[in-house]
């Protein structure tokens, strides 16, 4: 867990960061390494810290993780860093990778196998964005963390 820089005169519970990150090798073993650092962050932020995580909220940044992370492992050689961290109700799952190529959505295919993992991001996020670095790209999710009483996503609206 982590703490942010230049936040004097803030109360502590203000200054907490809810974080956790990982450094990988790129190799296809880490994918289920960074699926289990999800799961076990977002169990310590409900029974350590309270805070509220729907089992949807766990399955899906389980889901997202596995991914992200997959799609860095197959198109990027390298280093690939998870970053997770709690905000305003949900958490941000952030991958970055080496290579500068922003993923893309295929396009419509129903005799395609595979390559669903983009698709599979955006159904299940509440937000997601990516963004080219000095080196490589960012690629990343944001999930509710619960659900609304009526059964729905938090954060989303249906119509």
């Amino acid at each position: 867990m982590g703490q942010t820089a230049g936040d004097e005169g803030r109360t502590a519970k203000d200054r907490a960061v809810l974080s956790a990150s990982a450094a990988f090798d790129g190799d296809p073993s880490c994918i289920g390494a960074a699926r289990h650092l999800a799961t076990g962050f977002l169990a310590e932020v409900q029974a350590v810290h309270g805070l509220p995580v729907s089992e949807r909220a766990m399955g899906m940044t389980e889901l997202v993780v596995s991914e992200l992370v997959t799609n860095a492992v197959k198109y990027a050689p390298g280093p690939v860093m998870l970053d997770l961290q709690i905000s305003q109700g949900a958490v941000r799952v952030s991958v970055w990778d080496s290579d500068p190529v922003l993923p893309d959505v295929a396009a419509t295919d129903p005799r395609r196998v595979g390559r669903h993992g983009l698709e599979i991001t955006l159904a299940v996020s509440q937000g997601y964005e990516v963004h080219r670095e000095p080196v490589g790209k960012r690629v990343t999710a944001l999930i509710a963390l619960a659900d609304d009483p009526g059964g729905s996503i938090a954060g989303r609206t249906t119509p």
